[in-house]
């Protein structure tokens, strides 16, 4: 009866604004990332772009959390609008740490299955930003969602199995050399799967936002 007598309210459609700009800035925080993994003298400038980004997705994620406080209708359920934004914000975070160790560590080359998971990152962020659209008439939409999050699990599956590649392709690169290398490498790598990570999670947001409304 609640959720019959809500659709007919008049809902707060600010959030669907906020959840574009964040998935906008998403975006641009992958693409500065795949641009840190290509390396050479400019991989510290691509650093700064993707805390930019990350400082840029922090401010939208504020601004949602607000509005969730102050707006008397929303969308769908106060703790899944909280949980999704804050899913899509940890995806970003996780993208700042990585260029953190690449500065902390002066990186300045990387391995191919490295970048070919900033690929695959890019691409986690693009599938994001276009469910988020569709959850404004997620009845309509069910099949759409369903394959977008399906794709995105998918995906997170492809950086998994790149992360495990990379990680013994390191290990038979320097086994017999320098030992700091592959421990680097390795943190660099483990950084790259956590973001595919939090893209999945985001897919399990959205996945349980649909459950609810449909």
């Amino acid at each position: 009866m609640l959720r019959w007598f809500r659709a007919f309210l008049p809902k707060e459609e600010r959030f669907f604004d906020l959840f574009a700009r964040h998935a906008k800035t998403s975006v641009q925080c992958a693409m500065a990332l795949r641009d840190v993994l290509k390396g050479g003298d400019e991989t510290p400038v691509h650093c700064q772009r993707v805390n930019q980004f990350e400082n840029d997705a922090d401010n939208i994620t504020r601004e949602v959390l607000t509005a969730v406080r102050r707006t008397f209708i929303t969308p769908f359920d106060r703790g899944d609008i909280k949980n999704l934004i804050t899913s899509m914000d940890d995806a970003v975070d996780q993208m700042q740490q990585t260029a953190k160790a690449v500065v902390l560590f002066e990186v300045r080359a990387f391995e191919p299955p490295m970048r070919e998971m900033g690929t695959l990152i890019v691409e986690c962020a693009n599938l994001v930003g276009r469910a988020l659209p569709l959850l404004q008439s997620i009845g309509s939409n069910v099949s759409m969602l369903t394959q977008i999050t399906e794709e995105l699990t998918k995906l997170e599956g492809r950086v998994d199995d790149l992360h495990d590649i990379g990680l013994k392709e390191l290990y038979l690169k320097h086994r017999d050399a320098n030992t700091m290398d592959f421990i680097v490498g390795a943190e660099i790598y483990d950084h790259l799967e956590k973001v595919a990570d939090r893209f999945d999670d985001v897919a399990n947001e959205i996945n349980s936002i649909v459950i609810e409304q449909v």
